[in-house]
């Protein structure tokens, strides 16, 4: 059987993680973990009692994240998008990822406390992209931070 998920490689925390990541969105959850084993002497082997693996599902989609040390940070060039459909949740996300160390970056972009970076963006942009006002929409995008959505649908409008 072929499947197809996400891995995304941690330094530690990789239970932490899972159960912030699944505490997000809806239709999310801890599908199941494998334990480090301590006879594994491998440069940045995760301390014993931490997983080495933890499966999850985000909003049903499923990803492993792998508690693999510190050789390979995460960087913006992989991120998780998650399309909302009101400011209000938008403004949720956001602020719980931007939590305890997190940080805003630009255009619906921030990073989490573990430097899992995510895109955070209401459905409502990809709507005002698909017309004529795309360019004065793309350039009020380009001003912010978090998105908001009044200020690109005031764009849109001129």
């Amino acid at each position: 059987m072929t499947r197809i998920r996400t891995c995304l490689w941690f330094d530690g925390r990789v239970d932490e993680a899972a159960a912030f990541y699944t505490s997000l969105l809806p239709d999310s959850r801890i599908v199941g973990s494998m334990p480090y084993t301590p006879t594994d002497n491998s440069p940045g082997s995760p301390p014993a009692g931490e997983s080495l693996t933890v499966e999850i599902e985000l909003a049903g989609v499923p990803y492993v994240l792998l508690n693999g040390g510190p050789m390979f940070p995460q960087t913006e060039a992989a991120s998780i998008e998650v399309t909302v459909g009101s400011q209000e949740e938008l403004d949720r996300l956001w602020d719980a990822l931007i939590a305890d160390g997190g940080q805003e970056s630009q255009c619906g972009w921030c990073r989490d406390r573990f430097g899992v970076s995510w895109q955070v963006i209401p459905q409502q942009l990809y709507d005002l992209l698909a017309g004529p006002q795309a360019a004065a929409v793309t350039a009020e995008m380009l001003t912010q931070q978090k998105l908001d959505v009044e200020r690109l649908e005031a764009a849109a409008r001129g």
